[in-house]
């Protein structure tokens, strides 16, 4: 532990009201972290601690001798994440806020003028806290990145056996259209187990398969080079062995989600689903997240089991943190971010965030394309007026708000056909023209 004298430099006018008389502030950084707190409380106010989790509980006591009782951190990497969990369980408020805030500040930059510019900031009120969701709920959120991060790598083995077929010039992947399926592993282990005769590997497709035998048994002629076999064969070890990963990841998070309290009035329970697609989790998602939440998301078109489970491992199920939906879309990055100056506005364009919850609307918004629900109409409407681009954002926006109305308010979602929407539309244009 090493300690820093602190600066000298003239303090804020005192014309802010000084909301967090107690509040401090840390420096995160990946070997040490510098915190400051308010002045007179420390000799010195600014000290420098490691990142060891001895030296992290030496820092909550020292900011508990000091009278602080809420803490403001940059969110740098994650290595504000243990900083921010020793803390909490000191019994300290962690306030997480962007660094965004005060990056672009004149003057000599150090890290103890950083921590001690973000505290003064933080006793008068002036830092906005980022969004970070309740302790289950992260908890969650963690169990449920670490899935998507096994289907990733899946989905990358996929391509490097898609590269080695297409090098040894099998055109299994075309006369095939999933090479993960029945079929396509059928004949992929057969090939690696050094079966190279044609119509025997034909022979294993699904009767199912639209190509025929003939088709299939002309799309496996090919060179099967020895390097280009060893790359097909470690690409499927690794498939296989992220698909056992998945299984237990599966495991482990319907454990977790068996722990969590169930909502106060749960919805009615929706149906089990008929049949399990490709990388959905190896129980019912859909039925503890209707538990959990109280209310059925998946109702909402386009927001499946594996949607509805980012939002709510994202954004959580209570909705006190965001007043508003617009507070809501904002956050999401979804609403227009109007840049306004000398009274004419130049852009209209979202906001460039990193927010898994937007992504997952946005990828349900484009499943809507082809719906005959009232949604699908209307992200017709706005492709065919904005193009895909922002029809796409439109339509996840839209979205948006009727996640925040169903887990905030809890209320029944109406369906709407594309024709009731269409006929709706067509009446509101007649009186808008009456009138």
């Amino acid at each position: 532990m090493r300690q820093r004298k602190a600066s000298t430099k003239v303090d804020v006018e005192s014309g802010f009201p000084l909301l967090r008389p107690n509040a401090a502030s840390i420096d995160i950084g990946s070997r040490e972290h510098y915190v400051a707190v308010p002045e007179g409380r420390g000799t010195p106010s600014v000290r420098s601690f490691g990142c060891t989790t001895s030296e992290l509980k030496e820092m909550a006591a020292w900011l508990h001798s000091c009278g602080v009782d809420t803490v403001a951190m940059e969110a740098t990497g994650v290595y504000w994440v243990p900083v921010y969990e020793v803390l909490e369980d000191a019994g300290l408020e962690p306030f997480l806020f962007d660094g965004r805030q005060t990056r672009h500040v004149s003057g000599r930059k150090s890290d103890v003028l950083d921590c001690q510019w973000s505290q003064k900031l933080h006793s008068y009120g002036l830092l906005t806290r980022a969004f970070r969701p309740a302790k289950d709920i992260a908890s969650l959120r963690s169990y449920w990145r670490q899935r998507e991060g096994i289907v990733d790598s899946c989905s990358r083995q996929v391509l490097l056996m898609h590269k080695a077929l297409e090098q040894m010039n099998v055109q299994l992947h075309k006369a095939v259209s999933d090479l993960t399926g029945q079929t396509g592993m059928r004949i992929l282990r057969a090939i690696v187990a050094g079966e190279r005769d044609v119509h025997a590997l034909a022979r294993l497709r699904d009767r199912r398969v639209k190509a025929t035998e003939e088709e299939v048994a002309r799309a496996l002629e090919g060179t099967y080079r020895e390097e280009h076999m060893f790359a097909l064969t470690q690409a499927l070890e690794a498939f296989d062995f992220f698909q056992q990963q998945l299984v237990v990841c599966d495991q482990a998070l319907e454990r977790y989600l068996a722990q969590l309290p169930s909502a106060p009035d749960p919805a009615s329970v929706p149906p089990p689903p008929q049949r399990r697609r490709k990388n959905q989790p190896h129980f019912d998602l859909r039925k503890e997240l209707v538990r959990i939440a109280g209310v059925d998301v998946c109702q909402i078109e386009g927001i499946a089991a594996l949607t509805a489970q980012t939002l709510i491992s994202e954004c959580g199920t209570d909705m006190t943190p965001f007043p508003t939906e617009k507070n809501f879309t904002s956050w999401l990055g979804l609403c227009p971010n109007n840049r306004k100056t000398g009274g004419r506005i130049r852009s209209r364009r979202t906001r460039r965030v990193n927010n898994r919850a937007a992504s997952a609307l946005r990828v349900a918004a484009q499943a809507l394309h082809h719906s005959n629900s009232a949604l699908g109409s209307y992200a017709r409407q706005m492709k065919a007026r904005l193009g895909a681009g922002k029809a796409i954002t439109a339509t996840a926006h839209k979205l948006a708000r009727l996640y925040y109305r169903l887990m905030k308010h809890g209320e029944a979602y109406f369906t709407q056909t594309q024709a009731q929407y269409e006929a709706l539309s067509y009446c509101q244009v007649l009186w808008i023209g009456h009138s």
